[in-house]
């Protein structure tokens, strides 16, 4: 399918489910929507295998209905078996009966009942959201989505329309968005940066999987130069999820996509319940929820990840760089979305360990964000990149003791009045600025305004304070000729002047009053 045909499909298919949904709220029903749209893959992608299988079976002269009905067939073939009273044809032809609720829970029981790897994944709440909204007419519509064919087109169509659904819910939720979805320009930019081609990767907020979907994506596009050979799976995903709800999406995409993973048994806090311990990964991206106050630093204060400094109980930011510090193997690179607080901070150890963490010589690459790029807050934010080695190996450049800033502050563009994006030719400039910097065969030079290599005694002068605008300085205008200091002397002076001025005013002010009889 064309992109232009499937940009379509995704509009005609989301203008129509949000007339359906009545009175309920986005986040209620995205997993109603969504839930179904994965009922239908299934069950499409079981049809095409078994119409496959009954032409081979003909072909062969074998029995056809019992091999058919064989649900060692489909697993050994990677199949999820579907039951036959759950497959899509028969909900389908019973989506107006007053019950089509209840008669999808049952069908998504029965699934989960026959495949260990969906255990606990499945929505079960349609019938009770039945009077909510117009269920059968939105089985009708999603029955309009074909994943029928057994070859790559139908799971690529499936992502698409699942991955757009995904943003336009999270917009619709706002605030609440934001706990499950990562803005794709956001997810691709670290994704650009950190190249993700082999080894583990691992996201321990890993929302609806945003990161895991975009490092398959990017694989896929850079595999003819990195000699990469798609057909296997070059990386291994690991990721947690503390929101039930929101982990069984993240479960549903990777399924969907055909994607191998380990996301723990079950939904779990990342903090107190870590689902992979043992875990060294060679790659980390994540956009924690920024400045968590109630997440049980108390009940951790000897943790062993705490290893620069014992985070604040009011502020989950340092813990969560921590966490992933520790996490990291002997030569791994993670990219990280904060707070801009983190930063600058120095409320509760959080200067300390910021300090401590810097003189570790783990700070790789600081970029500040755009502003308008969540759904759920308006916070300022920055991106942490970390490396393990500086030392350079491989294709990468010896930086020991640097550490590169690139302000972002002016790049993306607006999408909406309220949302902003990093177009792809901006993730690009600010990839190749980092990868310039950081490989052996790059091509950088400091530029004022947008980035700067600075040695770790700069920073040590400066407090520690991470902030990107600090070291870049302004940038030039174009056909200036003046220096950065020249500037700043001469923004100095004129603002002396307009001090000047106005303790003038303020005295020309004060005498007329006085002379209209007020004691001043």
């Amino acid at each position: 399918m064309g992109a232009n045909n499937l940009q379509e499909l995704e509009k005609k298919l989301w203008q129509a489910a949000d007339k359906l949904r009545n009175s309920i709220d986005a986040a209620d029903y995205k997993h109603v929507v969504l839930g179904l749209i994965f009922l239908k893959y299934l069950s499409d992608s079981f049809v095409a295998f078994r119409e496959k299988l009954r032409a081979r079976l003909v072909e062969e002269g074998e029995e056809i209905e019992a091999e058919l009905e064989d649900r060692d067939q489909y697993l050994a073939e990677n199949i999820f078996w579907v039951p036959p009273t759950a497959r899509w044809l028969g909900i389908q032809e019973r989506a107006k009966q007053p019950d089509i609720g209840k008669i999808i829970d049952e069908a998504m029981v029965s699934i989960e009942k026959e495949n260990s790897r969906l255990k606990n994944v499945l929505p079960k709440d349609f019938a009770r959201r039945q009077a909510d909204i117009r269920l059968g007419e939105l089985v009708d519509l999603v029955a309009t989505i074909g994943f029928r064919n057994s070859n790559q087109e139908a799971r690529d169509v499936l992502g698409h329309v699942y991955e757009y659904f995904l943003g336009k819910f999270a917009s619709a939720e706002g605030k609440k968005g934001g706990q499950f979805y990562t803005p794709k320009s956001v997810v691709n930019l670290i994704v650009a940066c950190l190249e993700p081609y082999v080894g583990r990767v691992y996201d321990p907020a890993m929302g609806s999987g945003g990161f895991f979907v975009s490092s398959e994506k990017f694989i896929e596009e850079h595999a003819d130069q990195r000699h990469i050979d798609v057909a296997k799976q070059q990386v291994s995903l690991y990721g947690q999820e503390s929101n039930p709800t929101t982990w069984r999406l993240s479960v549903m995409n990777m399924v969907i996509r055909g994607i191998e993973f380990n996301f723990g048994k079950h939904h779990a806090d990342t903090f107190h319940h870590n689902q992979h311990p043992d875990l060294l990964a060679d790659f980390i991206m994540a956009n924690p929820p920024f400045n968590i106050s109630d997440w049980g630093g108390d009940k951790l204060e000897n943790d062993q990840r705490w290893q620069y400094g014992l985070p604040p109980r009011t502020n989950a930011n340092f813990a969560w760089l921590q966490h992933m510090i520790h996490h990291l193997s002997p030569r791994g690179y993670a990219g990280i979305v904060l707070a801009n607080g983190s930063l600058s901070s120095k409320a509760n150890n959080e200067g300390v360990i910021r300090q401590n963490i810097v003189t570790a010589d783990l700070v790789d690459c600081m970029i500040a964000l755009p502003p308008q790029l969540f759904f759920n807050t308006q916070i300022p934010a920055c991106i942490w990149i970390l490396a393990k080695d500086k030392s350079g190996k491989d294709d990468k450049r010896a930086r020991q003791h640097e550490v590169l800033f690139i302000d972002a502050g002016e790049y993306g563009t607006m999408v909406s009045r309220a949302q902003r994006a990093l177009p792809a030719d901006d993730i690009k400039v600010l990839a190749d600025t980092y990868h310039g910097w950081r490989n052996k065969n790059g091509n950088y030079k400091d530029k004022a305004g947008f980035c700067k290599s600075v040695k770790l005694e700069e920073i040590a002068a400066r407090k520690y304070v991470l902030t990107p605008g600090l070291y870049v300085g302004l940038a030039e205008r174009e056909g200036d000729g003046r220096s950065f200091a020249e500037k700043i002397q001469q923004l100095t002076g004129n603002l002396a002047e307009n001090f000047a001025k106005n303790r003038k005013l303020e005295q020309e002010i004060k005498k007329n009053m006085r002379g209209l009889g007020f004691d001043l």
